[in-house]
């Protein structure tokens, strides 16, 4: 069975209620896209039109009103028992975060968890997230933040934390035709089969991450996606695909089949940041960011 995300059914209730994609995303505090594209997700994974939308008007199929009817009791019940749950964990003096992340989690990051607990009792439990999902858990409160990829523009999101930009390179197998270089010119890219990440990624983050054209506007082949780093890295060394990742990977993966060369003139280095709803903010959040600031000694922005 497809799965529902909860915002998606929040979005079409409130929907139902404003008849006006501006007012509802609003209510919401999502962008108008942000609340569109929840529209057209839950639609797809409905299998059927929710929504009739003109440039005048905008109004539920007879499929939405009753879908509507039908899960409206349960969403508002379930989001009752989410308010009443997160009210009594912020009162509790939250003991204990869960942060969700794509790929690894390096050593300096888990030094800063512990580090958090020794210094203010405060447990970290880490959750694995899908490649190309990197903000969904968050924003559904499956998880109290992420360390995900940036670009981010979702305005209901805190950027708790930037860390250092690093260097992006081109993950290829070692029999590549291309394995003997010292790097590669980005136009080259277009020759090339490369990973994209599976998710429901904003398009905005999929096209930063796997770019559709080279500067000089030649297409950049991508027939295959990824779930995971590893999955990624496995194919790679397949020799039928190439991938783009950021250097910290490369210093720590120990594959003998893949390496890893700079791409000259690609716009743009790869960038983590500590993500968390604004609306959701506690004080053992705020301590993460100010260990991870210290950590790194790099300006960061104040967290809200």
């Amino acid at each position: 069975m497809n799965q529902v995300h909860l915002q998606q059914v929040e979005c079409l209730v409130t929907l139902a209620e404003e008849l006006h994609f501006g007012r509802t995303a609003e209510r919401l505090g999502y962008s108008q896209s942000r609340a569109s594209q929840l529209i057209a997700s839950l639609e797809g994974r409905v299998g059927a039109r929710l929504v009739e939308r003109t440039s005048r008007r905008v109004a539920l199929t007879r499929l939405g009103a009753e879908f509507v009817e039908e899960v409206r009791p349960a969403y508002r019940a379930l989001a009752a028992a989410f308010s009443r749950a997160r009210e009594n964990a912020m009162r509790g003096a939250l003991r204990e975060l869960r942060i969700g992340f794509t790929g690894m989690v390096y050593e300096e990051v888990t030094r800063t968890f512990r580090a958090l607990r020794e210094e203010h009792g405060v447990s970290v439990h880490t959750c694995d997230l899908p490649l190309g999902t990197p903000f969904a858990a968050v924003l559904e409160g499956a998880v109290d933040a992420v360390i995900a990829e940036l670009p981010v523009h979702e305005p209901e999101l805190t950027v708790g934390f930037l860390f250092p930009p690093q260097d992006r390179l081109l993950a290829l197998a070692g029999g590549h035709p291309w394995a003997d270089r010292e790097a590669v010119p980005v136009e080259d890219l277009a020759g090339s089969d490369l990973l994209h990440r599976v998710g429901d990624a904003p398009d905005y983050w999929t096209a930063a991450h796997t770019p559709p054209a080279t500067p000089a506007g030649r297409p950049i082949p991508s027939t295959r996606g990824v779930a995971t780093l590893q999955e990624g890295l496995a194919l790679v060394a397949s020799g039928h695909h190439t991938m783009l990742v950021c250097r910290p990977l490369s210093e720590h993966s120990t594959r003998t089949d893949v390496r890893f060369l700079p791409v000259r003139g690609l716009e743009g280095s790869s960038r983590l940041g500590l993500l968390w709803r604004t609306d959701r903010t506690v004080p053992p959040l705020t301590a993460l960011a100010r260990l991870l600031a210290d950590t790194h000694e790099t300006p960061n922005p104040s967290p809200a």
